[in-house]
């Protein structure tokens, strides 16, 4: 069960954007699992993929394609990953996009490939096949929330952000979806997520636009420390709501629409968090006082996939030796030990690198036993900060896995 509020909000409808959902019966009946986006002639479009070195054949096909022309269409299927499936993988991702762009009356190379689900078994490429024209049936402007449900494997619960937003008197919408729930780390993580404004932006601001929001929302999650195979995160503007296009990052529109994306990013990966298998704790690691960036990174990365933290804060015990432990192997380079200060919450547990002499178990206990908490680190090295999000380990993250294929 999700932790804290997961609620699906209003999703606002993106002008320029369509979306149909089909049961397609690629691994489980019963339930939607192949979505298509329709999106307008025009639209710009941008994608960050995995870095794992067993990238997915969709992510193989997806970033080539979109390198080649301009999207029209995405295609996301659920219950088979199409992963380690070698070059027939990478004939079945074209066919799907060869039947669609056929249908559809576009180019090949206008069609993004994504799925998820199981790594090593072949897709079952005709029941995709069969459920491209009923998808494309049901074509919509809101359809947000089925889209959500449709593209989800072991989540508990769809995944939706949107918000509406002003810029010279024209009112826009930014909406987006996202599925993950394990194997969650990325660079790029088994995350799939998909945003969409009406906003008029050059290609080159989309592009740069999501890379930057990425790098602080997606790329700050874990649930496990597993790079998955085809983790993919696109963000297109179609422009269909008018206005004039912002084309630089002097134009005084660019800020607000990046805080906005930022916003739209950051709910959509901690909402994954929010939903990792098994999860009933919601942690945010937040590190300050280094050096620079990266050993912050490191060090709150240390702490966030550390399995014995992770189950500690599960039964609620304050074992703050374990916290230390996280940041002493985390490799920051000559780390002073005694300058380092640990809290959890408010509850000041490690000071100057000891027991803070008034910290008590209770106390830390209390702060454990909380659906939300927070981990502050000082590492007393510098300025740079920077936060993970991660949840705890349960006896059920053991079974989801352990079941997974069944």
């Amino acid at each position: 069960m999700a932790v804290g509020d997961v609620t699906m909000p209003h999703m606002h409808v993106v002008q320029g954007v369509k979306i149909g959902s089909a049961e397609a019966y690629v691994r489980y009946p019963n339930r939607r699992d192949l979505v298509i986006f329709e999106l307008a002639e025009g639209s710009h479009v941008a994608g960050v993929f995995t870095q794992s070195a067993f990238a997915a054949a969709p992510v193989i096909l997806s970033k080539q394609h979109l390198a080649e022309n301009a999207a029209r269409y995405l295609i996301i299927n659920t219950g088979n990953a199409n992963a380690a499936t070698g070059e027939t993988g990478l004939i079945n991702a074209g066919a799907i996009c060869a039947a669609l762009a056929q249908l559809a009356g576009v180019k090949e190379n206008q069609i993004l490939p994504f799925s998820t689900g199981v790594i090593g078994e072949q897709l079952p490429v005709e029941r995709v096949l069969q459920g491209i024209q009923p998808a494309l049936d049901q074509l919509k402007h809101d359809g947000w929330v089925e889209a959500a449900t449709g593209i989800m494997t072991t989540d508990t619960t769809p995944k939706g952000a949107s918000e509406q937003f002003e810029l010279d008197g024209v009112t826009y919408s930014m909406t987006g979806i996202s599925k993950g729930a394990g194997m969650v780390r990325p660079n790029m993580a088994t995350m799939l997520s998909f945003v969409a404004t009406d906003a008029p932006l050059s290609h080159a601001l989309v592009q740069k636009l999501l890379a930057s929001t990425v790098e602080h929302s997606f790329n700050r999650i874990t649930i496990d420390g597993d790079t998955s195979t085809n983790d993919s995160c696109v963000f297109a503007a179609t422009g269909q709501a008018g206005g004039q296009p912002v084309s630089t990052e002097d134009d005084h529109r660019y800020a607000k629409i990046q805080n906005v994306l930022a916003r739209i990013m950051n709910r959509l990966a901690q909402l994954i968090v929010r939903d990792g298998e098994g999860a009933t704790k919601f942690i945010t690691v937040a590190v300050e006082g280094g050096e620079n960036t990266q050993e912050c990174c490191d060090v709150a990365y240390s702490i966030a996939q550390s399995p014995l933290i992770k189950t500690a804060v599960f039964a609620s015990d304050p074992n703050w030796g374990r916290i230390v432990m996280a940041i002493g192997k985390a490799g920051v380079p000559q780390l002073d030990h005694s300058r380092v200060q640990v809290w959890l919450d408010e509850v000041q547990i490690c000071r100057d690198g000891g027991a803070a002499e008034d910290y008590t178990e209770e106390a830390g206990a209390r702060v454990m036993a909380q659906p939300e908490m927070t981990i502050r680190v000082d590492l007393g090295r510098g300025e740079a900060k920077d936060t993970v999000y991660t949840c705890d380990f349960s006896y059920d993250y053991v079974r989801i896995n352990a079941d997974y294929r069944s």
